[in-house]
C-alpha cells in the first residue's frame, strides 16, 4: 500500500491535571495515496484538532505526523510552511475567501505566495468541473454560499497538492449543495490522483467516502474497533 498521510502515537493534550482534556489521545493512523478518509465525530470529539495536526497548522504534545516520508514537525516554521503550501490543500466551513479581490484572483493567490507560476490551463480545468466559468471575475460577495465553497476548493486544488484536508466543508450549505460540493470534491480528487481527509458530523456525507473513521473523546477507531 502507498501510505501518503500518518499518524505515529499522536497526542494533542491542552491542560494539566484534573482540567486536562485529551483532544487527540494515542493516535496512529494511515491513509493512502487516492484515498477519501471521513473523520466523524460530535462537536468537542477531537476532529478538528485532529485534522489540524495533520495539516501542520497546530503542534502535537508528542507523538507525529508524516507526509510521505517526512516527519512534518521536524521542519523549522518557515520550512514547514513552504511544505504546507506544497503539499496540502485546506477546505475550510468558513470560505475564507479574500472579499478584495474577485474569484480568479482567489484561486491563484496561494501559488504567487510560494512564487510559483500557476497553471493557467489546469486552473480553467478545475473552474470548468466546479461550473465556475462565468463567476471568475466575480467578487466573492456577490456568490452563494455553494458558489463560494467551490471556489475554495478550486483554490485548494490549483497548487496540485497531494492532500485535500476539509474541515466541516458543507457546514454552511444546505443538504442539496452539500451533496454537490462533496461529489465535486470527489470527482476533482479521483480525477488528479489525489488524497482526500475530510472532517464532518454528518453521517450521510461520511457514508461517501472510502473509509470512515470515528472520533470520541480523542480515541479513533474504525468498524467499532481503535486503531491506535
Amino acid at each position: 500500500m502507498n501510505t501518503i498521510l500518518e499518524t505515529r502515537d499522536l497526542c494533542k493534550y491542552y491542560g494539566t491535571g484534573e482540567n486536562q482534556v485529551k483532544a487527540v489521545c494515542h493516535t496512529s493512523i494511515s491513509i493512502e495515496k487516492g484515498e477519501f478518509a471521513a473523520i466523524v465525530g460530535k462537536s468537542g470529539s477531537g476532529k478538528s484538532t485532529l485534522l489540524h495536526l495533520l495539516g501542520g497548522l497546530d503542534t502535537p504534545t508528542s507523538g507525529e505526523v508524516r507526509i510521505g516520508n517526512q516527519p512534518i514537525f521536524s521542519l523549522k516554521e518557515d520550512a514547514l510552511a513552504a511544505f504546507r503550501r506544497r503539499k496540502i490543500g485546506f477546505v475550510f466551513q468558513s470560505f475564507n475567501l479574500i472579499s478584495s479581490i474577485n474569484v480568479w484572483e482567489n484561486i491563484v493567490l496561494p501559488i504567487g505566495l510560494d512564487n510559483k507560476k500557476a497553471d493557467t490551463s489546469f486552473i480553467r480545468e478545475i473552474i470548468g468541473i466546479l461550473e465556475l466559468n462565468d463567476k471568475i471575475n466575480s467578487m466573492p460577495n456577490t456568490l452563494s454560499g455553494g458558489q463560494q465553497q467551490r471556489v475554495a476548493i478550486a483554490r485548494a486544488l490549483a497548487a496540485k497538492p497531494d492532500i485535500i484536508l476539509a474541515d466541516e466543508p458543507t457546514g454552511n450549505l444546505d443538504s442539496k449543495t452539500s451533496m454537490e460540493v462533496i461529489n465535486l470534491l470527489k470527482v476533482s480528487v479521483k480525477k488528479y490522483g489525489q488524497t482526500l481527509a475530510m472532517i464532518t458530523h454528518d453521517e450521510e456525507l461520511a457514508q461517501m467516502a472510502d473509509r470512515i473513521l470515528v472520533i470520541e473523546d480523542g480515541i479513533v477507531t474504525e468498524d467499532g474497533k481503535a486503531v491506535s
